[in-house]
């Protein structure tokens, strides 16, 4: 069975984020949308993203999301209001009710567990932000050279809005996190998506950007998840 896979990419970015993923899912007969969201609107919060997606999707059914990094406090909210079927994250921010995505960082205690992480890598924690080092360490050269002009200023707006949701939407839902995310280490991701959604991630050997840096394995397993929606 064929679904529509709605493909949400995360903060500074955009839907090239996805161009290594896209082709595998549609060689596997699904249609596809991988569209923008406004991440350097200032004027844009949250209800904005979901908006976006919402104009995006229209009338379709038979929706599978899939949701990059901050794209977790968008994914629910536009599928508690619509066909979705499936829900999946990846290397998410995971969000509480009322939480906004500014707090959910001191709130689940990111900082102190990417330190330890880079402590434990060797990195000096107390350096200057590198993107580079934290977001594309394992992505390859030509993938990191094309990505150059798809950086986008991610505005503050959104980090302010609380999560509207009084709980997780009743839809099956599955966890992709990376065993060396340098952002997001895997130990802090187990802990938060355990604690908060209740489910085990899978985990696949990369970083923060695995469509980017384990394309085929990541739609391997979005393929798999498509097809037995309901089993964890």
């Amino acid at each position: 069975m064929s679904s529509t896979f709605v493909l949400l990419h995360g903060a500074g970015s955009d839907s090239w984020y996805w161009h290594l993923v896209a082709p595998e899912l549609d060689r596997a007969g699904h249609d596809i949308i991988a569209l923008d969201l406004p991440v350097d609107d200032d004027s844009c919060g949250l209800a904005e993203y979901v908006a976006t997606v919402a104009d995006a999707v229209g009338a379709r059914n038979d929706l599978a999301v899939v949701a990059q990094s901050m794209a977790a406090f968008t994914a629910p909210v536009f599928a508690a209001s619509a066909p979705v079927n499936l829900l999946v994250l990846v290397a998410p921010m995971v969000p509480s009710p009322g939480e906004t995505a500014g707090a959910w960082w001191a709130d689940t205690g990111q900082p102190e567990a990417a330190r330890q992480y880079a402590l434990s890598e060797g990195r000096d924690p107390d350096k200057p932000f590198d993107p580079f080092e934290v977001f594309l360490h394992d992505v390859d050269a030509a993938v990191i050279a094309g990505s150059a002009e798809h950086a986008r200023t991610q505005a503050d707006r959104p980090f302010s809005d609380p999560w509207p949701l009084a709980q997780w939407p009743d839809i099956p839902t599955r966890c992709v996190v990376g065993k060396r995310d340098r952002l997001f280490p895997l130990r802090f991701q187990r802990r938060v998506v355990r604690e908060r959604l209740g489910i085990t991630p899978d985990e696949i050997d990369t970083g923060h950007l695995p469509a980017l840096a384990r394309p085929t394995e990541l739609a391997t397993l979005i393929l798999d998840y498509a097809a037995h929606p309901g089993r964890r």
